[in-house]
């Protein structure tokens, strides 16, 4: 899945507030939007600034078949993946 459809896909998750955080060590500095530190509609402010310059794609490390997304834009790092109908967010942070 190229940039636009991802990001078009991630938004759509953050707006409606269908998404859902991987389990993983140190969640609390990793991942500040599963905290609450940074909310869905500031997430979704730094993903609209981004270009697909800021993205990057990789197979996950641990789900064959599954393409782990990275924007990095405005000093932030958002990853996150797709597993029909759920987004998966792995990290978001500074």
């Amino acid at each position: 899945m190229g940039f636009k459809d991802a990001k078009k896909k991630v938004l759509d998750a953050l707006e409606t507030r269908a998404f859902s955080h991987e389990a993983r060590e140190a969640i609390e500095v990793k991942n500040l939007l599963h905290m609450g530190t940074i909310t869905p509609e500031e997430v979704i402010k730094l993903i609209k600034s981004s270009s697909g310059t800021d993205h990057s794609s990789s197979a996950h490390h641990a789900i064959k078949g599954v393409e782990v997304h990275v924007i990095k834009c405005k000093k932030w790092y958002i990853k996150f993946y797709f597993v029909d109908p759920d987004t998966v967010f792995i990290s978001v942070h500074q």
